[in-house]
């Protein structure tokens, strides 16, 4: 590598929630393990892939829910840090533990370093309404939404819109305790809406959301690191091929393709709202109009990262720890033509993609390079984990959700954008 990190200051994966199979985790380890820093982790037991990496210096196993009182994850986290006993850098991988450090800075700034940002703006980022009233601030293009606060707002949005729509948990925190609906919803019908509104309660927490059609779209990424000033320290744009579930969860598939208008525009919104740390941005290009409407905007690691890498070796990962240790991050081109798959999920999508109508043309036809997301021939612990642990239960969850995804086709259920 043309750079040194510093190997005397630790990271730590910090994961809020129970999902031990997350390779964004896996792959942050190895990232900055291979260049020697110690690596440390929140787990769910002691058996999770990221647990049995052979990067991990410890794997700190801490059950969470994602919905415990801030004052017990604060706490939980210097008991940690205490363990740890020395300076190290937070790398949070979900919403809910990046908007907890951001809102417990002070607390947290003893034993850890992060980016310092305004308290309330990753929670604001985070939200879906938060996110649209940033766009239209701003003047950056997102699907157009509604955010009904009764049942009564329902009807009178259901008289007036064009069938199908999207609805979203308003909220990404009430995923856990109290969501609306199961994830992103593409209703079909005008009735469809009605019968699921019933049982939102007398505030729905929802944001009912224009429906982009996936023949007329194509699904962009944005991976990036910003500095204090919100100048971009690294910055990647790619192509979503596949994503599981089909058009609304986690990327299975993806290339990376040079964008200069997407990067800018990514740019400039992140200078516009101050934001500094890690990002990862969806976006749907619509064909129909010709604009990048941002989906979403996670303001941490994304699970993909490993994705993205320049001529110099820095990914977003390594470029905060270089940042945070007062280093120069090296630029360089992004790795053009490279390809991501994620093993246990790219197979099943692939077979919901082949009659969906949604294409790629900027995916290159031959792919420079792959990243896998489990395997490494240097840590092949983390893939053989996976295997153990996905094999029964991800099966009876993949046969879910494509049963969900085919009566979706039809029904008012159903997945589609992010």
């Amino acid at each position: 590598m043309p750079f040194q990190v510093d190997r005397e200051v630790p990271g730590l994966i910090v994961k809020f929630g129970d999902y031990p199979l997350h390779h964004g985790g896996v792959g942050a380890i190895r990232s900055l393990g291979r260049l020697g820093v110690p690596m440390y982790a929140i787990t769910e037991d002691p058996y999770t892939p990221a647990a049995s990496s052979r990067y991990l210096r410890r794997a700190f196993v801490w059950p969470t829910t994602g919905a415990e009182e801030a004052g017990r994850l604060v706490e939980g986290l210097l008991r940690i840090g205490r363990r740890i006993g020395r300076p190290t850098v937070l790398i949070p991988t979900d919403e809910e533990a990046a908007v907890l450090i951001a809102e417990h800075q002070g607390d947290l700034a003893g034993p850890f370093l992060f980016p310092r940002v305004a308290p309330d703006l990753p929670r604001r980022l985070a939200s879906k309404q938060g996110l649209h009233e940033l766009c239209a601030q701003h003047g950056i293009p997102s699907p157009a939404a509604a955010f009904p606060r009764s049942y009564g707002d329902v009807v009178a949005f259901a008289q007036k819109a064009r069938f199908p729509v999207v609805a979203k948990n308003r909220e990404a925190f009430v995923r856990r305790t109290r969501p609306a609906v199961n994830g992103t919803t593409r209703i079909t019908t005008r009735d469809g809406l009605l019968a699921l509104a019933r049982d939102w309660g007398e505030r729905p927490g929802v944001i009912l959301q224009e429906y982009l059609p996936r023949e007329q779209a194509e699904d962009w990424i944005v991976h990036a690191c910003f500095g204090a000033d919100s100048s971009p320290l690294a910055m990647f744009t790619g192509v979503k091929v596949r994503s599981w579930p089909p058009h609304a969860g986690m990327t299975a598939n993806a290339y990376v393709v040079d964008n200069p208008e997407l990067a800018d525009v990514a740019a400039r919104f992140v200078k516009q709202i101050g934001f500094t740390g890690i990002i990862d941005l969806d976006l749907r290009f619509d064909r129909r109009d010709g604009q990048y409407k941002l989906l979403d905007f996670n303001p941490r690691m994304g699970a993909q990262f490993r994705l993205f890498e320049n001529e110099a070796g820095v990914d977003v990962v390594r470029a905060l720890h270089l940042d945070l240790t007062g280093r120069t991050v090296p630029e360089g081109e992004q790795r053009a033509g490279h390809r991501y798959i994620v093993e246990n999920i790219d197979l099943a999508a692939l077979l919901a993609y082949r009659r969906s109508g949604y294409t790629t043309p900027h995916a290159p036809a031959r792919a420079s390079g792959t990243e896998l997301a489990w395997f490494a021939g240097d840590d092949p612990l983390p893939f053989l984990t996976m295997l153990a642990r996905f094999v029964r239960p991800g099966a009876k969850h993949l046969s879910q959700l494509w049963r969900t995804h085919r009566r979706g086709s039809t029904g008012p259920g159903g997945r589609h954008q992010p």
